[in-house]
């Protein structure tokens, strides 16, 4: 099919603004802008109760959001916002975490983590596992169970949970039991989509290279697998964790999820692949325009649900 009717409105809408591009912006006004189109375009229709703490990160205090459903949580997901590791925080994701809490049944984590270009690779990624293993750590204190954390993340932050779960099997230290992928950044190859949907289509390629940019601190950092994670050695895969990934069909990253989607299939991970069609990267963020992206944060959360579900069931 080609691109939905309400992506098309919203496409249409958003020119119409007539906004420069975010690298055009700078990163303060970039940063800005975003949360500022975050709040219109994507609101809460039910609430968790949240908490917001401080916990130790890689460079300092990090921020973190506690988004508690009712009665007692069927396990935790530690969420990691999208925004290419320069733009985007709590607030700006605020709506999908409170959503994925309540209809999921689980306690959702969301991690502020620090930002390029003022925390470039691997500051993010490092971050991101220091706040899955202080919610491993505090499994008892959080009312969960150690066997059900889940790490989970939307482009960017999907890159960093794939991360997080090979820094978690290569250090020994935590155990994750699920990974939610969602229109994740997975390599720094210039794939099929990426040419055929970067531009034109909300993720422009200016901006995914102006993102990079920020990210990495050299040329070097896209050889490593903890930027990229399609670069995972082989005899690493079979030992992650089974994952959910869902890409868009006119995003310029869905190649990349796919590719790694096939990458753990083939290492024999479990896994639950899934293409949106007519959709675009972000449109999780657009739910007061778009149809499907409610359908997805429900989808997004029912896996999560699910996938604990089995856990205490059949703990192996």
């Amino acid at each position: 099919m080609g691109l939905h009717p309400q992506v098309q409105f919203l496409l249409k809408m958003l020119e119409s603004r007539g906004l420069p591009p975010l690298e055009e912006l700078g990163v303060d006004e970039a940063r800005k802008a975003f949360e500022t189109s975050a709040k219109l375009m994507a609101k809460a229709k039910v609430q968790a109760k949240t908490e917001d703490r401080k916990i130790d990160g890689f460079k300092g205090e990090l921020a973190i959001r506690l988004y508690r459903p009712e009665g007692h949580p069927a396990g935790a997901l530690v969420y990691y916002h999208g925004g290419g590791w320069v733009i985007g925080n709590i607030e700006t994701h605020d709506a999908l975490c409170h959503t994925v809490a309540v209809e999921s049944g689980c306690l959702v984590i969301s991690v502020d983590y620090g930002l390029a270009p003022e925390n470039r690779f691997p500051v993010p990624v490092e971050d991101a596992y220091l706040a899955a293993k202080w919610t491993y750590d505090h499994a008892d204190e959080l009312g969960i169970r150690k066997e059900c954390i889940a790490v989970g993340g939307d482009s960017a932050g999907g890159n960093l949970a794939a991360s997080v779960c090979y820094l978690a099997n290569e250090r020994n230290e935590l155990t994750i039991a699920h990974q939610l992928l969602l229109y994740p950044s997975t390599g720094f190859d210039y794939t099929d989509s990426y040419e055929k949907y970067g531009e034109g289509y909300y993720l422009n390629k200016s901006t995914m290279s102006w993102f990079r940019e920020q990210y990495l601190a050299g040329p070097e950092d896209t050889l490593n697998p903890l930027a990229a994670p399609m670069l995972i050695p082989d005899e690493a895969v079979g030992k992650l964790p089974p994952a959910y990934i869902m890409t868009a069909e006119f995003d310029p990253l869905s190649d990349g999820g796919e590719h790694y989607a096939n990458k753990l299939k083939n290492a024999g991970v479990p896994v639950v692949y899934v293409c949106y069609p007519g959709m675009i990267h972000g449109f999780l963020g657009m739910t007061e325009f778009v149809e499907d992206g409610k359908k997805a944060v429900s989808d997004i959360a029912a896996q999560l649900k699910n996938r604990f579900a089995a856990e205490v069931s059949d703990p192996a």
